[in-house]
């Protein structure tokens, strides 16, 4: 039967039939509940039903709105089944059905009553190919379209309608069932939608591209992101793709990130591998069609695919690792452990995708790829959901990241994971705080600094700790000589850690005026996360503090193309045209609703091209907002510096900085030798000492 042997969640192959009722949300009680007695009469009376339960062959699923019919008899069953159901209901005006069709696996577990029960990809996938349906339709999935299209009587009944983009990202192609009585000829609505949206993104590619072509024919700069050429791949090199999630509970989505996660890490600690950052590679499906034109986008010669299965203690990996360009499976296999045992098959699948690409492993990274970070399988349960919530990065989330994060260290103490989690969250909130000034801002870079302390006294092989302590030197104390030994330190460990090599970039070596290694680290930063908009944002701002004004505007449209409302990107952009003289072009970057335009960061932005420009009473207007914001907050005082700096106020302008660097905003401070905007107050005394005092070359 089906439903036996869950605790070796066996996998069996099931045609599913989802069956949901429509508008049964909207329903009194008493009217759900009368539609639920008519439903269940009409499905147990179909021949398919009785003859597939007579024969041992069915499970029932109750989904609060309709069913779950699962068929372990032939792929017609299902069909036959809804097409039974429909007939029932022809002149039944008041229950309307909508169904999906999928073939597919499905494992035994036990339920929240300890009966044996069904779950898997194969129900889930029902379920998406019926969300797409509107009242009256069958829709089957292309798998089980296949199925049916070996037998004559179904010829003429099966109308493709394409591939769509379904629940989670998961695309799948969509079959209509219907004759000329039964089911539904119309397209359905979300799938027109759909489609509309498709039509409009392609006449807007057709539209950009003829641009694209013509700045490139004019001798301007051909931005879009391209495949990397074969001979420019390092053969050492994967991308990890995100791990389905095969368990019937959404919630253990956080597990499968997870896995894929800790995968990740441990292979990016290897040295001699390339490994790509999980921030690019979750734009692409588990499983997806095009291995080679992904591999192309993120420059590397091989990619991981998995799915993740949980259930109660137990847990099933299935990986296989891809020549990208050849489409051969080099290396596959199946794991079926204890979830006290996740960290043994971490490792494993590590070690051997190392050995099959021929990677060098010193003796320290062999230990750091196949360490227990934990004793404690619900701190580490706790620790995944916590990175789960980070990875979404939105303020709510990282709430709740820390909370986890805090309760697997109540779990596990010595937990020097957990420690780091909480750093890197209280170092986003810190970079998020609107207000440079503010003391939230100072407290979230305080406990960044402390967890990440404890992280390191607990386990000092940690890359991450080590980044996130070095950036908190160098924002609390500017404190270079300790930021750089940090950084080093944590590329060294993890020399794959793009965050840290973009960090590095940015603040130490931008500060000790070690521009051209500042350049290189940035773009090492981009080549290991090359669809990170923070990350490209930040390559285009070290151009243009390096005053290679033509790459940091193409870098910052290439940003901007990647995520069209980045606001940074924006704000660059406008910075980089600003500092090259298109003057005009700044302002209209300037003044494009993109971030919070009114915050004194961009306000001062503004009054300084306006009074650059002699618009001195739009410089002063803006300059009166920030005054008056000032009145109600702590203010960003290197923000005043470059509104006075616009209208030629020099000694006020100077004023401002002595007050910055009292202010310890050191974001800035470290920029006074570099800033192309402060140009216009080299060699003044009292500057020269400031810049001096800080001990910059």
């Amino acid at each position: 039967m089906a439903t036996e042997g869950t605790s070796n969640l066996q996998l069996e192959i099931g045609h599913v039939l989802f069956i949901d009722i429509v508008g049964y949300s909207k329903l009194l009680i008493d009217d759900q509940r009368e539609l639920q007695q008519q439903l269940n009469h009409i499905v147990r009376n179909t021949e398919a039903f009785r003859t597939a339960e007579a024969a041992d062959k069915l499970v029932r699923l109750p989904t609060g709105d309709g069913m779950a019919l699962v068929f372990f008899t032939t792929p017609e069953a299902p069909v036959q089944c809804a097409l039974e159901i429909g007939e029932a209901l022809r002149g039944n005006s008041r229950l309307k059905l909508r169904m999906g069709i999928n073939t597919g696996p499905v494992s035994g577990v036990a339920d929240v009553n300890d009966k044996s029960n069904v779950a898997g990809a194969g129900i889930n996938m029902a379920q998406r190919v019926m969300d797409c349906g509107d009242a009256g339709h069958i829709l089957l999935s292309k798998r089980a379209a296949e199925d049916l299209a070996q037998y004559r009587r179904w010829e003429g009944q099966l109308h493709g309608l394409g591939e769509f983009e379904v629940k989670h990202g998961v695309r799948v192609s969509i079959v209509n069932l219907y004759t000329e009585k039964l089911g539904n000829p119309q397209v359905p609505q979300k799938l027109k939608q759909a489609a509309r949206s498709r039509a409009i993104r392609r006449r807007w590619s057709i539209a950009v591209g003829l641009l694209f072509v013509l700045a490139l024919v004019a001798g301007g700069l051909f931005l879009s992101r391209r495949a990397a050429p074969v001979s420019a791949v390092p053969k050492k090199s994967i991308a990890v793709l995100p791990f389905e999630n095969l368990s019937r509970d959404p919630e253990n989505a956080y597990f499968a990130d997870g896995i894929q996660e800790e995968i990740l890490t441990r292979l990016s600690r290897i040295a001699d591998l390339k490994v790509i950052s999980r921030t690019s590679t979750q734009r692409y499906k588990s499983t997806p069609n095009n291995l080679r034109e992904i591999a192309g986008q993120l420059a590397v010669a091989h990619i991981l695919e998995g799915t993740v299965q949980k259930a109660v203690d137990q847990v099933r990996v299935s990986v296989q690792l891809i020549d990208a360009q050849t489409d051969a499976h080099l290396w596959a296999n199946e794991y079926d452990r204890k979830l006290t045992d996740v960290f043994a098959v971490e490792s494993e699948i590590a070690t051997k995708i190392a050995d099959t690409l021929q990677a060098k492993l010193t003796t320290s990274e062999q230990e750091q790829i196949t360490m227990r970070p934990t004793n404690d399988s619900d701190a580490h349960q706790l620790y995944l959901r916590g990175r789960y919530f980070f990875g979404k990065q939105t303020g709510a989330d990282l709430e709740k990241a820390i909370d986890y994060f805090n309760q697997a260290i109540a779990k596990d103490p010595h937990y020097a994971a957990a420690y780091a989690g909480l750093s890197d969250c209280y170092q986003v909130l810190f970079f998020w705080t609107p207000n440079p000034a503010s003391g939230e801002r100072a407290d979230y870079l305080q406990k960044a600094r402390v967890a990440a302390e404890k992280a390191l006294k607990i386990d000092d092989t940690l890359g991450e700790a080590h980044a996130s302590l070095a950036s908190t030197l160098f924002l609390s104390e500017f404190n270079l000589t300790g930021a750089k030994r940090e950084f080093e330190r944590a590329l060294e460990l993890n020399p794959n850690y793009a965050t840290a090599h973009l960090w590095f970039g940015d603040t130490v070596l931008l500060a000790q005026g070690e521009i051209d290694r500042a350049v290189a680290e940035a773009k090492r930063a981009v080549e290991l996360d090359p669809f990170s908009s923070y990350i490209n944002a930040n390559l285009g701002y070290i151009y243009m503090m390096a005053r290679r004004y033509p790459e940091a505007i193409a870098q910052d449209r290439k940003t901007i193309e990647l995520e069209p409302d980045y606001y940074l990107s924006h704000q660059n952009l406008a910075q980089a045209l600003e500092l090259s003289g298109q003057l005009d072009e700044a302002i209209s970057e300037y003044e494009k609703p993109h971030g919070p335009s009114h915050e004194p960061y961009v306000l001062a932005f503004r009054a300084h091209i306006y009074g650059i420009k002699g618009d001195r009473a739009k410089a002063l207007q803006l300059l009166n907002e920030m005054k008056e914001l000032a009145q109600h907050r702590d203010v960003w005082s290197a923000g005043f510096a470059l509104a006075y700096l616009g209208l030629g106020d020099k000694d006020e302008a100077i004023n401002w900085l002595e007050r910055s660097y009292q202010a310890k905003e050191y974001e800035m401070m470290a920029l006074l030798k570099l800033h192309p905007m402060l140009d216009p107050l080299r060699g003044d005394p009292r500057f020269e000492k400031l810049v001096t005092s800080l001990g910059l070359k």
